[in-house]
């Protein structure tokens, strides 16, 4: 049973920068995927950003957000630049420790790759 918990989230201003973090328990190996993905309110929940042996981007946040990981502490963590009122939102990572032999990193945006999912943290503009 794993279990990922998120902390970092805030409340702040349209320009400043927040890290949020994603703490997994329950297994001695680590993920092989984690990805971060947001709900905002009366939106479905999209994809944010993700990492494996690299990383990969949605294009609303590729310049300004940072995805990495501790593997020695199970953390990973989404640095978040440049916050707008758009990236309001409650932020939750996943992680898969399932081997995807994909051509590219792109399948770390889909949803059903992941069988661990945390509780949310959330993110809200106060501008």
């Amino acid at each position: 049973q794993v279990t990922l918990v998120e902390s970092g989230g805030g409340s702040v201003q349209a320009g400043e920068s927040l890290r949020l973090s994603c703490q997994a328990s329950g297994r001695t190996v680590g993920a092989y995927g984690v990805g971060w993905f947001r709900q905002a309110p009366g939106r479905e929940r999209e994809f944010v950003a993700g990492i494996t042996w690299g990383t990969y981007y949605a294009e609303s946040v590729k310049v300004r957000f940072t995805v990495s990981r501790d593997n020695a502490n199970n953390t990973a963590f989404l640095q978040m630049n440049s916050l707008k009122p758009e990236d309001t939102a409650v932020y939750s990572c996943a992680a898969t420790y399932e081997m995807n032999t994909g051509s590219n990193n792109s399948w770390l945006a889909r949803r059903d790759e992941y069988e661990n999912w945390g509780q949310g943290t959330q993110v809200t503009d106060s501008s």
